[in-house]
C-alpha cells in the first residue's frame, strides 16, 4: 500500500501560484526556486491523487503497448539471442532512423484519458522550456523540476526505458555506453500553439519519439524531416496512432507546421553519465558534451550485454 507523509499534500498543491509562462520561457531563477522548493510536496501530492482516485484511475503498465513488440520485447530478455524477433519489428527509414508500432492503438484512448486525469488533477507541473504549456506538455523525468511524480506513471515510464527504449537502442544504434541516463516529456502540436520545431539535432544517444493520437484523432501537417547526412537527401514521414520513431540524437530532424488538429507525442531520450553521448554525436537542442574517447560499437557487445539494466544511479543532469 503506498503511504504519503502529508496527508494535506494534494489540497496544498492545487493551491499554490504556479511561475508564469512568461518566466517559466525567460528561465527566470525565481522559476527553479519554486520548483525545487515544492519538490517534496508535489512527490506526495501526487501519491494523495493516486490514492484518492485508486477505483477509477488508469494503472499505466506495459499491456497499454503493442503486442508483437511486448511479445518480443519480453522473450529476448528471457533469452537475449531472440533479439533479432525485436529488430524484425522496425523498419529503417534512413541511416539511424527507425520506425515500429509501440502502443497498441485500441488502448491508446485508455493512456489518453489518463493523461486527461493528469491535466485535471489541479497539481502544479512544468511544460519543456521553449514550449508554450500546453495541455499535454509535462516533463516526465524525476531530474526534472515539476515532473510528472505520480508513482504508478513512474513505474510504466521506468519500465518504457529500461525493458524497451534501452535494449532497442542497443541493438538498432548501437548506445551501448552512452545510455544509462534518461529523459522524457511531452508535447502537444497545435495550430493556435505549438505550431512547429525547427531543425535541430537532439542532446542525446537516442531518441524515442512516440505519436499518441488515437485512430480517429486526425490531422494534417505536422510532417517530420528527416536529413540522411550520408546521401544529403532528407525523408519526410508522418506519424501515425501509437506508432514510434527512435533514432540516434545526431540525425538532423524537423517539424512542419501542423494545419488542422493536434498531434500528442511523448519523446523519452537516453545519455550517458554527465549529459555524454557518443563521439561525434552534435547537439543544438538541449546541452552536450562530446566524449573524447572512442566510442563503444555495437561489434563489441554481446546479446547479454545489450539485454541488461546498467547498476549505476542515475544523475541529476538535465538537458532542459
Amino acid at each position: 500500500m503506498k503511504t504519503i507523509t502529508n496527508t494535506n499534500a494534494l489540497e496544498q498543491a492545487r493551491t499554490l501560484s504556479q511561475p508564469s509562462r512568461e518566466a517559466s520561457l525567460n528561465r527566470e531563477p525565481s522559476v527553479a526556486q519554486f520548483w525545487n522548493n515544492n519538490r517534496k510536496l508535489l512527490e506526495d501530492a501526487w501519491a494523495e491523487w493516486e490514492i484518492e482516485n485508486e477505483d477509477n484511475l488508469l494503472i499505466p503498465d506495459e499491456t497499454l503497448l503493442d503486442p508483437k513488440l511486448r511479445k518480443a520485447i519480453n522473450d529476448a530478455w528471457e533469452n537475449p539471442e531472440k533479439e533479432q524477433a525485436v529488430a524484425d519489428l522496425w523498419e529503417e527509414i534512413i541511416p539511424g532512423v527507425y520506425v515500429a508500432q509501440f502502443f497498441d492503438v485500441e488502448r491508446l484512448a485508455e493512456f489518453r484519458n489518463y493523461l486527461e486525469d493528469v491535466v485535471n488533477s489541479q497539481i502544479p507541473r512544468r511544460a519543456p522550456y521553449g514550449i508554450q504549456l500546453n495541455r499535454y506538455g509535462i516533463m516526465l523525468d524525476p531530474r526534472s523540476e515539476g515532473h510528472l511524480a505520480a508513482p504508478n506513471f513512474q513505474e510504466f515510464y521506468n519500465t518504457i526505458m529500461d525493458r524497451f527504449m534501452r535494449p532497442i537502442a542497443r541493438l538498432l544504434l548501437g548506445t551501448y555506453g552512452y545510455d544509462n541516463q534518461t529523459f522524457g516529456f511531452s508535447i502537444q502540436y497545435n495550430p493556435d500553439k505549438d505550431k512547429d520545431l525547427h531543425a535541430h539535432t537532439d542532446a542525446s544517444a537516442a531518441t524515442l519519439n512516440i505519436n499518441i493520437n488515437v485512430p480517429d484523432e486526425e490531422f494534417t501537417g505536422s510532417q517530420v524531416d528527416f536529413h540522411d547526412k550520408t546521401t544529403g537527401k532528407t525523408v519526410q514521414t508522418i506519424f501515425e496512432s501509437g506508432k514510434a520513431i527512435i533514432h540516434r540524437g545526431n540525425v538532423p530532424h524537423a517539424t512542419h507546421p501542423i494545419i488542422t488538429g493536434q498531434r500528442s507525442n511523448l519523446v523519452v531520450w537516453l545519455y550517458g553519465d554527465r549529459m555524454q553521448v557518443p563521439r561525434g554525436s552534435t547537439s543544438s537542442y538541449g546541452n552536450v558534451n562530446n566524449l573524447t574517447s572512442e566510442s563503444v560499437t555495437s561489434e563489441n557487445i554481446s546479446a547479454g550485454e545489450r539485454w541488461s539494466v546498467p547498476k549505476g544511479t542515475k544523475d541529476t543532469f538535465a538537458p532542459f
